[in-house]
């Protein structure tokens, strides 16, 4: 149940997400469609073919297909003033579609009895790839090459379930709640990751 439950909180939150970016980069509805489409299930598909899930197990998913289509055309379909005010809580959605894709594709791995390793990767896949698609599909420099810390939180959620420490539903929702406000926090208090400063 909390697999689902993550999984279509994490459609609905990056197909906003990236229905409000290409509206912001004027696409038309087709293009609408298309980068909202790619920005739910982008991430899983990679996340699929990397640990030997058929990428056609997407097709399965009708239920989260319907639904992030519905939610990109009520997108497109809101006054114009009201996008706007929307376009304010992209960062909310977009930290919301990491939180939830990051525990839902450390459980998919998991599912598939798959090495801790494997658990973290799957879980900074899922959480980070459908944004990574968005944006270089929309020509902007991806999230996770910025300078606030962002997949990072997708390793910690990752590795916290590969190792066992989380494994109750509850502590599942917990981990969810974290990570979500460890994003946001990391975004509003602009903590970032060291860099190598050069001289030249």
């Amino acid at each position: 149940m909390v697999w689902e439950i993550l999984n279509l909180i994490g459609v609905v939150a990056f197909a906003v997400s990236g229905a409000l970016v290409a509206m912001e980069e004027k696409y038309d509805l087709f293009g609408t469609l298309v980068l909202g489409f790619v920005t739910a299930f982008g991430g899983g598909v990679i996340r699929n073919i990397l640990i030997g899930v058929p990428v056609s197990s997407l097709w399965r998913e009708e239920m989260s297909i319907y639904l992030a289509l519905f939610v990109i055309l009520f997108i497109t379909a809101v006054p114009s003033f009201r996008v706007e005010r929307w376009k304010t809580w992209y960062p909310v959605f977009d930290a919301v579609g990491l939180a939830a894709f990051s525990i839902q594709g450390a459980l998919s791995a998991i599912r598939m009895e798959l090495p801790a390793i494997a658990v973290v990767t799957a879980a900074v896949l899922t959480g980070i790839g459908g944004g990574v698609i968005r944006d270089v599909l929309a020509g902007r420099k991806p999230l996770v090459f910025r300078r606030e810390i962002y997949a990072v939180w997708a390793v910690i959620a990752g590795w916290m379930i590969g190792v066992g420490l989380v494994r109750e539903d509850w502590q599942l929702y917990l981990l969810f709640v974290s990570v979500l406000l460890l994003r946001l926090a990391s975004l509003i208090l602009h903590w970032e990751l060291p860099r190598r400063i050069s001289k030249t």
